[in-house]
């Protein structure tokens, strides 16, 4: 059986369950307390990072090398376009979630409301939630921009751009930190991709000492 160690609210590892699930590839789900350093997971994986994927022989890591494997190993359906450019696009866009998105707005938001408590690090920095919740509007209007012009963020089709967006803003919906109001199209998007079948496994996770709000799960949000 294939293995996934993760952490529910991570959304590296969300993108990895979301292309897993898409793909139809069953796998074993594994929490991994990934800040106590522990000498066996860090044998899987010396950065000491989730998530990593055992798959028969192999144990991968990163998320965007998983997750491009897996395009590779597993290609229908597929999760990247055929030709270079829209490839191209693709990856800038996770890119963009994984690293700007996630440093100004993940980082600020999730990290302080719960990994911080959850790892024992402290309250919260107010500094830091006040910049996350600035600098979200700034993300959901590019978002928007995007979805004007395209039916999915990359182009007319879903790919692992979207599992990349949905990844970061399910975790910061599960916290109540998304305002859906501020765009329709973004709404909308998220509506869609929320109601295919491989979100069904995310949106049952549930957080000891922390409870999504009502609309979490709900498809009709």
């Amino acid at each position: 059986m294939n293995r996934l160690f993760h952490v529910p609210l991570s959304p590296f590892s969300r993108k990895v369950r979301l292309s897993l699930a898409e793909k139809k590839i069953e796998v074993e789900l594994v929490e991994e307390r990934y800040w106590e350093q522990d000498p066996d997971f860090l044998r899987r994986n010396p950065a000491g990072k989730v998530p990593v994927l055992r798959m028969g022989s192999l144990t991968l890591s990163d998320s965007v090398a998983i997750c491009e494997y897996l395009e590779e190993v597993h290609p229908d359906p597929a999760l990247m376009p055929s030709d270079s450019e829209g490839r191209y696009e693709v990856r800038r866009l996770v890119a963009w979630f994984d690293d700007k998105f996630h440093k100004e707005v993940t980082s600020k938001l999730l990290y302080e409301r719960v990994n911080k408590k959850v790892m024992g690090l402290g309250y919260p920095d107010s500094t830091n939630i006040k910049a996350g919740a600035k600098a979200i509007k700034y993300h959901l209007d590019y978002m928007a921009w995007l979805l004007e012009q395209r039916r999915w963020l990359a182009g007319d089709t879903m790919t692992l751009a979207d599992f990349a967006a949905a990844a970061h803003l399910s975790c910061l919906d599960y916290i109540s930190d998304v305002d859906w109001n501020r765009s329709e199209a973004v709404k909308d998007w998220y509506a869609k991709i929320k109601s295919r079948p491989a979100f069904r496994s995310i949106l049952a996770d549930q957080i000891s000492g922390f409870l999504p709000p009502p609309h979490y799960a709900d498809l009709d949000f």
